[in-house]
């Protein structure tokens, strides 16, 4: 009687088929892909161009950043947020640190999950920019603009990781509703910074979308000359910070 033979163990297959098993299992959940992928260029198409048409090819372009920025944030807080607290509650993490894979392989199963569907985001927008809105950029500012756009990624799935250890899947969404959508309006991701009044204007920097922002609206030739080192390191800075609490909270 024949045998057959086992499969040997690869790392490297690990991570590949957790990358994708997390990507197929979100992209078949509505209420997280329907969201994620349609909002941000719906909301483009209807307050960048159509209701934003005065202002022309400038203020789509400086929509492109801000939405941009906007749909990116959106699949890393929830796509880290909202599954961390369900797989919390209903024990996957148990199940998973009892299974012979890499220990990395779930967070960076979710880090390619969130990069894929940022990219589709981006494409959207592009498309929508470019067809629809009349934005002509450069192919360096449109790599300038969709590397930052993806390489911002990072420091909200830290955020969403975190707030995913805070709370059980059921409070998850309510807890990053109640930062996404206050932080995109108050960091200027929706209507332009100098159309709030001076309060919020000065309070705007406490939001981490804000450095963000300005990195895209310089990527695109949108910007005001912020300092772009200043940005790069905060980002980081909370990248590294907020990493760390989450993994003080998944190990205890």
């Amino acid at each position: 009687m024949d045998t057959i033979a086992p499969v040997p163990f690869s790392s490297a297959r690990a991570y590949v088929l957790e990358a994708r098993y997390e990507f197929l299992r979100l992209l078949r959940t509505p209420s997280f892909s329907l969201p994620c992928l349609l909002f941000p260029p719906v909301f483009y198409l209807l307050f960048g161009v159509l209701l934003g048409g005065k202002g022309g090819p400038a203020a789509a372009q400086y929509m492109l950043a801000g939405y941009g920025v906007f749909g990116v944030i959106g699949v890393a807080l929830f796509g880290f947020g909202v599954t961390v607290a369900m797989d919390r509650e209903q024990g996957l993490l148990t199940l998973k640190r009892a299974q012979p894979m890499p220990p990395g392989a779930y967070l960076v199963a979710k880090m390619a999950m969130a990069l894929l569907f940022a990219a589709i985001i981006l494409a959207l927008l592009a498309t929508l920019a470019a067809g629809v809105a009349g934005v002509q950029l450069s192919a360096t500012q449109w790599i300038a603009w969709a590397t930052t756009c993806l390489v911002g990624v990072l420091p909200f799935s830290a955020l969403g990781l975190w707030l995913g250890t805070l709370v059980s899947g059921r409070g998850a969404p309510a807890l990053i509703n109640l930062i996404y959508l206050p932080m995109a309006f108050l960091s200027g991701l929706w209507v332009p910074l100098t159309m709030l009044p001076s309060v919020l204007q000065t309070i705007a920097p406490v939001w981490p979308a804000y450095y963000l922002a300005h990195i895209a609206q310089q990527a695109v030739g949108a910007g005001t000359g912020h300092p772009l080192g200043l940005h790069v390191a905060v980002l980081a800075a909370i990248t590294a910070v907020f990493f760390v609490l989450a993994r003080r909270r998944l190990v205890q």
